[in-house]
Protein backbone atom coordinates (compact mmCIF):
# COMPACT_ATOMS: atom_id res chain seq x y z
CA UNK A 1 0.00 0.00 0.00
CA UNK A 2 1.50 3.47 -1.15
CA UNK A 3 0.20 6.93 0.15
CA UNK A 4 -2.53 7.31 -2.62
CA UNK A 5 -3.91 3.62 -1.91
CA UNK A 6 -3.62 4.62 2.36
CA UNK A 7 -5.74 8.10 1.63
CA UNK A 8 -8.17 5.95 -0.02
CA UNK A 9 -8.03 3.49 2.84
CA UNK A 10 -9.47 6.55 4.85
CA UNK A 11 -10.87 8.67 2.75
CA UNK A 12 -14.99 7.16 3.39
CA UNK A 13 -13.88 7.40 7.04
CA UNK A 14 -12.53 11.02 6.94
CA UNK A 15 -15.80 12.53 4.83
CA UNK A 16 -14.05 13.05 2.05
CA UNK A 17 -9.92 12.28 -0.35
CA UNK A 18 -9.20 15.96 0.70
CA UNK A 19 -9.61 15.84 4.51
CA UNK A 20 -8.11 11.87 4.06
CA UNK A 21 -4.91 13.72 2.03
CA UNK A 22 -5.15 16.54 4.77
CA UNK A 23 -4.67 14.63 7.78
CA UNK A 24 -2.50 11.75 6.43
CA UNK A 25 0.22 14.77 5.55
CA UNK A 26 -0.35 15.93 9.20
CA UNK A 27 0.45 12.65 11.07
CA UNK A 28 2.81 12.22 8.61
CA UNK A 29 4.53 15.54 8.87
CA UNK A 30 3.83 15.85 12.90
CA UNK A 31 5.77 12.22 13.02
CA UNK A 32 8.88 13.33 10.92
CA UNK A 33 9.44 16.59 12.51
CA UNK A 34 9.02 14.72 16.20
CA UNK A 35 11.97 12.42 15.57
CA UNK A 36 14.33 14.63 13.29
CA UNK A 37 13.68 17.52 16.86
CA UNK A 38 14.98 13.88 18.85
CA UNK A 39 11.06 13.13 20.60
CA UNK A 40 10.16 9.85 20.44
CA UNK A 41 6.91 9.41 18.92
CA UNK A 42 4.71 6.51 20.78
CA UNK A 43 1.51 4.64 19.16
CA UNK A 44 -0.55 2.75 21.65
CA UNK A 45 -0.87 -1.00 20.10
CA UNK A 46 1.38 0.56 16.92
CA UNK A 47 4.78 1.30 17.69
CA UNK A 48 7.61 3.89 18.23
CA UNK A 49 9.38 6.18 16.48
CA UNK A 50 12.47 7.66 17.37
CA UNK A 51 15.79 8.82 16.21
CA UNK A 52 18.90 6.75 17.09
CA UNK A 53 22.47 7.77 16.87
CA UNK A 54 24.66 5.38 15.26
CA UNK A 55 29.05 5.99 16.07
CA UNK A 56 31.53 6.46 13.33
CA UNK A 57 32.28 2.68 12.50
CA UNK A 58 34.27 0.84 10.13
CA UNK A 59 32.13 -1.45 7.18
CA UNK A 60 32.89 -3.13 3.91
CA UNK A 61 31.73 -2.20 0.51
CA UNK A 62 29.42 -4.71 -0.78
CA UNK A 63 30.26 -4.79 -4.29
CA UNK A 64 34.31 -4.73 -4.01
CA UNK A 65 35.04 -6.07 -0.02
CA UNK A 66 36.80 -2.72 0.67
CA UNK A 67 37.14 -1.75 4.47
CA UNK A 68 35.68 2.19 4.19
CA UNK A 69 35.07 4.09 7.46
CA UNK A 70 31.36 5.33 8.07
CA UNK A 71 31.12 8.68 9.30
CA UNK A 72 28.47 8.92 12.43
CA UNK A 73 25.15 9.77 11.71
CA UNK A 74 21.44 9.61 13.21
CA UNK A 75 18.74 7.22 12.08
CA UNK A 76 15.09 6.58 12.48
CA UNK A 77 14.21 3.68 14.39
CA UNK A 78 10.41 1.98 14.58
CA UNK A 79 9.70 -0.43 17.15
CA UNK A 80 6.73 -2.55 16.14
CA UNK A 81 4.16 -2.26 19.35
CA UNK A 82 3.03 -5.61 20.91
CA UNK A 83 -0.33 -5.42 19.32
CA UNK A 84 0.47 -4.78 16.17
CA UNK A 85 3.08 -8.38 16.74
CA UNK A 86 0.55 -10.56 17.73
CA UNK A 87 -1.81 -9.12 14.57
CA UNK A 88 0.98 -10.06 12.32
CA UNK A 89 2.06 -13.03 13.88
CA UNK A 90 -1.64 -14.13 13.97
CA UNK A 91 -2.06 -15.22 17.93
CA UNK A 92 -4.82 -12.07 17.25
CA UNK A 93 -7.37 -11.38 15.18
CA UNK A 94 -7.88 -8.58 13.32
CA UNK A 95 -11.49 -7.26 14.67
CA UNK A 96 -14.42 -6.96 12.17
CA UNK A 97 -17.69 -4.76 12.20
CA UNK A 98 -15.15 -1.62 10.88
CA UNK A 99 -13.59 -1.41 14.35
CA UNK A 100 -9.58 -0.24 14.75
CA UNK A 101 -7.09 -2.57 14.78
CA UNK A 102 -4.60 -0.43 17.16
CA UNK A 103 -6.23 0.53 20.31
CA UNK A 104 -7.89 3.58 20.87
CA UNK A 105 -6.00 6.25 23.13
CA UNK A 106 -7.15 6.60 26.89
CA UNK A 107 -9.13 9.65 27.93
CA UNK A 108 -6.63 12.61 28.80
CA UNK A 109 -4.15 10.99 27.00
CA UNK A 110 -4.15 13.45 24.16
CA UNK A 111 -3.34 16.72 25.76
CA UNK A 112 -0.11 16.45 24.96
CA UNK A 113 2.85 14.29 23.30
CA UNK A 114 2.07 13.05 19.82
CA UNK A 115 -1.37 14.52 19.67
CA UNK A 116 0.19 18.31 20.80
CA UNK A 117 2.57 17.82 17.84
CA UNK A 118 -0.01 17.21 15.12
CA UNK A 119 -2.24 19.84 16.60
CA UNK A 120 0.90 22.25 16.31
CA UNK A 121 1.69 20.92 12.64
CA UNK A 122 -1.35 21.12 11.70
CA UNK A 123 -1.67 24.78 13.18
CA UNK A 124 1.08 25.51 11.43
CA UNK A 125 0.21 24.69 7.58
CA UNK A 126 -2.79 26.47 8.13
CA UNK A 127 -0.43 29.77 9.08
CA UNK A 128 1.94 28.52 5.96
CA UNK A 129 -1.50 28.90 4.00
CA UNK A 130 -2.33 32.30 5.43
CA UNK A 131 0.57 33.72 5.03
CA UNK A 132 0.57 32.15 1.01
CA UNK A 133 -2.66 33.78 0.53
CA UNK A 134 -1.42 37.22 1.82
CA UNK A 135 1.78 37.17 -0.24
CA UNK A 136 -0.43 36.28 -3.49
CA UNK A 137 -2.63 39.54 -2.17
CA UNK A 138 0.11 41.55 -1.99
CA UNK A 139 1.99 40.58 -5.26
CA UNK A 140 -1.45 41.27 -7.13
CA UNK A 141 -1.70 44.41 -5.73
CA UNK A 142 2.10 45.03 -7.02
CA UNK A 143 1.15 43.64 -10.45
CA UNK A 144 -2.07 46.00 -10.72
CA UNK A 145 -0.18 48.94 -9.75
CA UNK A 146 2.71 48.14 -12.42
CA UNK A 147 0.09 47.58 -14.66
CA UNK A 148 -1.44 50.99 -13.91
CA UNK A 149 1.92 52.26 -14.41
CA UNK A 150 2.64 51.34 -17.39
CA UNK A 151 -0.41 52.26 -19.05
CA UNK A 152 0.12 55.71 -17.20
CA UNK A 153 3.56 55.48 -19.00
CA UNK A 154 2.07 54.85 -22.44
CA UNK A 155 -0.47 57.41 -22.55
CA UNK A 156 2.53 60.35 -21.45
CA UNK A 157 4.33 58.47 -24.62
CA UNK A 158 1.66 59.28 -26.74
CA UNK A 159 0.97 62.69 -25.88
CA UNK A 160 4.38 63.38 -25.80
CA UNK A 161 4.68 61.64 -29.52
CA UNK A 162 1.59 63.90 -30.22
CA UNK A 163 3.02 67.03 -28.84
CA UNK A 164 6.74 65.88 -31.07
CA UNK A 165 3.95 65.82 -34.65
CA UNK A 166 2.21 69.19 -33.55
CA UNK A 167 5.64 70.67 -33.39
CA UNK A 168 7.14 69.10 -36.32
CA UNK A 169 3.85 70.27 -38.31
CA UNK A 170 4.55 74.10 -36.83
CA UNK A 171 8.15 73.60 -38.19
CA UNK A 172 7.08 72.59 -41.44
CA UNK A 173 4.78 75.13 -41.68
CA UNK A 174 7.74 77.65 -40.37
CA UNK A 175 9.69 77.03 -42.86
CA UNK A 176 7.92 77.02 -45.53
CA UNK A 177 6.70 80.71 -45.00
CA UNK A 178 10.15 81.72 -44.85
CA UNK A 179 10.87 80.08 -47.79
CA UNK A 180 7.81 82.35 -49.08
CA UNK A 181 9.32 85.58 -47.72
CA UNK A 182 12.53 84.31 -49.38
CA UNK A 183 11.43 84.24 -52.73
CA UNK A 184 9.50 87.58 -52.11
CA UNK A 185 12.51 89.25 -51.12
CA UNK A 186 14.28 87.84 -54.39
CA UNK A 187 11.62 88.99 -56.61
CA UNK A 188 12.02 92.52 -54.62
CA UNK A 189 15.32 92.17 -55.52
CA UNK A 190 14.82 91.49 -58.90
CA UNK A 191 12.15 94.52 -59.34
CA UNK A 192 14.21 97.36 -57.87
CA UNK A 193 16.89 97.29 -60.67
CA UNK A 194 14.22 97.48 -63.26
CA UNK A 195 12.33 100.25 -61.23
CA UNK A 196 15.29 102.40 -61.44
CA UNK A 197 16.03 102.50 -64.68
CA UNK A 198 12.60 103.31 -65.53
CA UNK A 199 12.76 106.29 -62.89
CA UNK A 200 15.51 107.77 -64.99
CA UNK A 201 14.28 106.97 -67.95
CA UNK A 202 11.58 109.14 -67.07
CA UNK A 203 13.47 111.63 -65.43
CA UNK A 204 15.86 112.29 -67.91
CA UNK A 205 13.26 114.52 -70.34
CA UNK A 206 12.23 115.92 -67.99
CA UNK A 207 15.33 117.67 -66.85
CA UNK A 208 15.88 118.25 -70.58
CA UNK A 209 12.50 119.96 -70.95
CA UNK A 210 13.24 121.77 -67.95
CA UNK A 211 16.64 123.24 -69.36
CA UNK A 212 15.01 123.94 -72.84
CA UNK A 213 12.56 126.33 -70.96
CA UNK A 214 15.40 128.17 -69.01
CA UNK A 215 17.40 128.84 -72.24
CA UNK A 216 14.12 130.13 -73.95
CA UNK A 217 13.38 132.75 -71.23
CA UNK A 218 17.21 133.81 -70.70
CA UNK A 219 16.87 134.33 -74.69
CA UNK A 220 14.15 136.31 -74.09
CA UNK A 221 15.08 138.37 -71.65
CA UNK A 222 18.33 139.24 -73.56
CA UNK A 223 16.43 140.79 -76.72
CA UNK A 224 13.87 143.07 -74.63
Amino acid sequence: MNKAQLVEAIADKLGGRQQAADAVDAVLDAMVRAVVAGDRVSVTGFGSFEKVDRPARYARNPQTGERVRVKKTSVPRFRAGQGFKDLVAGTKKLPKGGEVSVKKAPKGSLSGGASATVKKAVAKKATTAKKAAAKTAVAKKTTAKKVATAKKVVAKTAAAKKTTAAAKKTTAAAKKTTAAAKKTTAAAKKTAPAAKKATAKTTAPAKKATARKTTAKKTTARKK
